[in-house]
């Protein structure tokens, strides 16, 4: 049962590469200018951290994935209990820098799909916190009952993914043009696109 929940969050996992620069391919142009000083810090502000987050959040898909299906009970619910708390963690932070760094300056709506992808990185760092109060809460003393239980964590798993999809949505809708080339040029950034083992082979690098 716990292999079905594996999987759906599987699914999730192409938002470590998100806002990494992996989406850029060096096509956004400047034109004959040179890069702007404050495009630039403010992307170093934002790819700065990210290495630590991403260790934190592949480490967390990487738990979920090896954990054995039919292991004890006590034993799956403290691994995707750890998990599910890391995942939090990690967007709550991965939302909070951005937010710390503002909006993109000279892009026009930036100020918008900044706050966009922060509230929706926010919501997923709750849903995921709410996911760990409900693992938290099974019975491991049955294992019947402990089975149906991620059966229906499974099933909210589906609400999560959803979720995925808006951020990973507002995250590309803000990583574009020269956000997406200034971003791409960073080092925590480029690092990290490049060490993304919990992300699918289908995502887009």
């Amino acid at each position: 049962m716990n292999k079905k929940l594996a999987a759906a969050l599987s699914g999730g996992a192409v938002l470590v590469v998100a806002l990494t620069g992996c989406t850029g391919s060096g096509s956004g142009n400047n034109g004959d200018k040179g890069p702007d000083p404050k495009m630039v810090a403010w992307a170093k502000s934002v790819c700065q951290p990210l290495p630590a987050q991403q260790a934190k959040i592949s480490g967390a898909y990487d738990a979920l994935s090896k954990v054995a299906k039919d292991g004890p009970p006590k034993d799956v619910q403290q691994t995707d209990s750890q998990a599910f708390q890391d995942l939090a963690d990690g967007f709550k932070a991965r939302a909070a820098t951005l937010d710390g760094a503002g909006a993109p300056p000279g892009v026009e709506g930036g100020a918008q799909k900044q706050q966009d992808a922060v509230k929706k990185l926010t919501a997923l760092s709750a849903a995921y916190a709410d996911l760990k109060k409900r693992v938290d809460g099974l019975d491991t003393k049955d294992q019947t009952k402990f089975a149906s239980g991620l059966s229906d964590l499974s099933d909210r798993m589906k609400v999560v993914l959803t979720q995925y999809d808006s951020v990973i949505a507002a995250l590309k809708n803000l990583e574009k043009g020269d956000v997406n080339e200034a971003v791409a040029k960073q080092a925590g950034c480029t690092k990290t696109s490049g060490s993304s083992s919990a992300s699918p082979s289908s995502a887009n690098g």
